[in-house]
């Protein structure tokens, strides 16, 4: 695969220093560190390895990568290595994609709140799959899925939403069948989304109260509770966007198109078109056109802001197990559905695997077939020498400030200020 003419990284080379300089005291560690991470990746900063062909002697250096979750060229192996976990957990069922969405005007105070409206969002949809299938009125099952959250739209713009791969079937209560779902209908809609509507609601309510919200910026006057309760009222008049795809030929498609969802970062190099006179253009589907592509563009100052506004917190977990697939439960549970279903037992689905160590990118596995030579194609790329990281990364990447004192007004509450 060649590489794109563009990289969100060179944005980031070129105009990072002085979007640092205007920004730096509204950024958080984590939005600095992607800046920092996205220019030093693949470079000689972080060290690497030399191979040659041990047939025309052909010789080429392989960079490492700097692994961060927000950087656009270090998701590939990452995904494979969640394939290869997942694949061990499909069952021989139809797979449904689900995806539950916050409305618009929900999304300024998702900037400025992230872990308590992302952490809603997750509890609210889970809560809503796993009661309406429990329901003998429609499933009466007990289903498992995973849930996966994205925060933006084509544009960069905040766009908070959760796509779910859930199994066409659950457990029966008494756990002595399986029950399947009806052909192309897992659960009603209308159904999910109001009752999504009602759980997201009433959480975000239960927050305000206990003082776990915060509002800056243009959203100041929503602290005051009369404010806040004209919010809810507008957003509980609205019908929430729920979407229940129809299942795909079999659980492995589905896996694979889902797998596209799990590693995705705001924008990826192969939608950059060119950067001149400063200004980023790129593609985006338009769905207010019916999916039309088209180009945006933007001041690179205006690019990188958007970019950053997706960056979670470390540690946050972005991809959740639910059901009969909860971490907790996955391996019992695994086996006593494949034996509702007539199959024979299997290895026991694991947990997610853990986060590789940062090592140079050596083969994956003693014994594994080395990559073969791009010159001659006959010969194999053998590491011949490794490249130490170079003692300091941090010059090759935009200059850091000094951390200043901490700010009530953030990188998400200029968003709503316009800078």
């Amino acid at each position: 695969m060649s590489r794109p003419r563009l990289e969100v990284a060179e944005v980031v080379r070129r105009y990072g220093p002085d979007f640092l300089r205007r920004f730096a005291e509204s950024l958080s560690a984590d939005q600095k560190r992607v800046l920092r991470d996205l220019v030093v990746c693949r470079t000689r900063a972080l060290g690497g390895h030399v191979e040659a062909c041990d047939a025309c002697g052909h010789r080429r250096i392989c960079y490492n990568s700097c692994r961060n979750r927000d950087c656009p060229k270090c998701q590939g192996a990452a995904r494979a290595r969640w394939l290869c976990a997942r694949a061990a957990e499909l069952l021989p069922v139809p797979y449904f994609h689900v995806v539950f969405t916050l409305p618009s005007s929900l999304g300024p105070l998702a900037l400025q709140n992230p872990q308590v409206l992302y952490g809603l969002l997750f509890r609210a949809a889970s809560q809503t799959l796993l009661e309406i299938a429990a329901d003998p009125r429609h499933l009466g099952a007990r289903l498992g899925f995973l849930a996966i959250l994205h925060t933006w739209g084509q544009n960069l713009m905040p766009h908070p939403h959760l796509h779910c791969l859930v199994p066409a079937g659950g457990i029966s209560g008494d756990g002595s069948r399986w029950i399947g779902c009806r052909k192309n209908f897992l659960l009603p809609v209308r159904v999910l989304s109001r009752v999504f509507r009602g759980k997201f609601l009433a959480g975000l309510r239960s927050a305000f109260r206990q003082g776990q919200l915060s509002f800056h910026g243009r959203l100041a006057p929503w602290a005051d509770s009369a404010h806040f309760q004209r919010l809810l009222q507008i957003a509980r008049r609205r019908d929430w966007v729920v979407y229940a795809q129809p299942p795909f030929g079999g659980p492995r498609p589905v896996l694979k198109y889902l797998a596209r969802y799990t590693h995705r970062v705001a924008i990826s190099n192969q939608r950059l078109i060119d950067l001149e006179h400063g200004q980023v253009r790129f593609t985006y589907k338009d769905y207010a056109a019916g999916a039309r592509l088209k180009i945006m563009s933007l001041a690179a100052g205006e690019f990188l802001r958007r970019f950053l506004l997706h960056v979670l917190p470390r540690g946050w977990v972005r991809i959740r197990h639910y059901g009969f697939l909860a971490n907790r439960v996955r391996t019992q549970r695994l086996a006593l559905c494949r034996r509702l279903l007539g199959l024979a037992p299997t290895p026991a689905a694991s947990s997610p695997l853990p986060a590789s160590p940062p090592v140079p990118s050596l083969p994956a596995a003693p014994g594994a077939p080395e990559p073969r030579c791009p010159r001659c194609g006959q010969g194999q790329m053998l590491v011949i020498e490794i490249l130490p990281a170079l003692p300091s990364t941090r010059p090759a990447g935009p200059p850091t400030l000094a951390r200043a004192p901490p700010r009530p007004l953030g990188l998400a509450a200029r968003v709503q200020q316009g800078d």
